[in-house]
């Protein structure tokens, strides 16, 4: 069955590899692994134990597979609200004796946090983001977080884009001294790769990526790594446990969910439960993302936002950054408006990020050799409309 069957336009995907959008366009390695994976059956238990070999050696952590980076996040806060306690795993999101609360900066606060509510925490905000609401060029500094840190803490969450104010490594002090963990939400944060140690390497307890971004895995699949008794714990609310216990046992990765004096039921993180296919895609395309040449990677995508340049044939401007994107001023927020929806109508998605400043951005990311010229060519057949 193909979309044209279906009935649902194909795209040009110039916007990056947004969930709406569908994400980027997976190597067929990567495909041709999902597919073979598709033929055999195997023990879940085990193949997240291979999962977390692989996600080991590319992170320096105890990690595993999820349904995706928000998926990682809601699993890693479950692990942060129960640990390695059967009890307070299957009473989740009920939180009996009040240790629910995450502290998160005001200023990191965005809609995917809300996986730690799901699972059964609380937010508390701390730090007054004068740097953004124009006043002023303060943001929240650690000490305001030590400050909001209560008996009924259990971690400290935190979002690693570039802007995060304080730094990784002072929210990390603070949470060493008082004993407690720090989620990390790196989900968009790939490439590049060294990413992929960084925040482990600065002292988070978890970190959650995205699979089906940079990394070229399933739109569906994502990573959570970090320490392994929070990883072991993330798992076990995740799988399918309708077994009998004396039939249960964790494989040697998994080892601190030996310390469990019984075995929970299906847990919060059901829901984020991830397929035989899509591990093995994500883990191909790890592998696949690790051994790839960074200087040919930005080549390739600098040779693309050229060829889309060429053939727009209207000045445009290549932005530097992890993925780099071609910027067409329009002129206005409503110039840029309109051509974005000339472009849509078209079948070429961009990036309105900028939109209010009159600038509509195109992004690599998702799209293929052979499509960014194309691109190019529905730009300037907006333009000359």
């Amino acid at each position: 069955m193909t979309f044209d069957e279906l009935g649902v336009p194909v795209l040009i995907n110039a916007a990056g590899t947004v969930t709406r959008l569908s994400g980027g366009i997976m190597a067929a390695e990567v495909a041709e692994a999902m597919a073979a994976a598709t033929q055999s059956c195997v023990d879940m238990v085990q193949l997240q134990a291979a999962a977390c070999r692989e996600i080991q050696a590319a992170t320096g952590a105890s990690g595993i597979a999820t349904s995706g980076a928000s998926a990682a996040v809601l699993l890693g806060a479950a692990a942060c609200l129960a640990g390695l306690d059967p009890a307070r795993m299957n009473a989740l999101p009920d939180v009996t004796d009040g240790r629910r609360e995450f502290v998160v900066v005001r200023s990191q606060r965005n809609m995917y946090d809300r996986a730690l509510v799901v699972a059964g925490g609380r937010i508390v905000e701390v730090g007054v983001a004068d740097r953004y609401s124009g006043p002023g060029v303060r943001d929240a500094a650690a000490w305001e977080i030590e400050a909001a840190i209560t008996k009924s803490t259990v971690g400290i969450y935190y979002l690693a884009v570039p802007q995060s104010r304080p730094t990784l490594r002072e929210v990390v002090s603070v949470a060493r001294a008082h004993s407690l963990p720090v989620l990390v939400d790196a989900a968009a944060q790939l490439p590049p790769a060294c990413n992929l140690r960084r925040f482990i390497d600065e002292g988070a307890d978890l970190v959650a990526f995205s699979g089906g971004k940079a990394i070229g895995g399933p739109q569906a699949s994502g990573i959570l790594c970090g320490r392994a008794d929070l990883v072991a714990s993330a798992l076990v609310q995740m799988l399918d446990l309708d077994v009998f216990a004396d039939r249960w046992s964790p494989p040697g990765e998994f080892a601190a969910l030996a310390q469990l004096r019984g075995l929970p039921h299906h847990g919060i993180g059901r829901s984020c439960k991830i397929g035989k296919e899509q591990i093995v895609g994500l883990l191909t395309a790890l592998r696949r993302f690790r051994a790839a040449d960074p200087a040919a990677r930005r080549a390739r995508w600098q040779a693309m936002l050229e060829a889309l340049i060429a053939a727009a044939g209207t000045p445009m401007r290549i932005l530097p950054g992890p993925i780099p994107v071609a910027a067409l001023d329009a002129g206005s927020a409503e110039a840029a408006t309109r051509l974005a929806e000339k472009l849509a109508a078209a079948g070429l998605m961009c990036s309105e990020s900028r939109r209010e400043d009159g600038v509509l951005l195109f992004s690599p990311a998702a799209m293929t050799e052979t499509q960014a010229p194309q691109a190019g060519g529905l730009i300037a057949a907006a333009l000359n409309a």
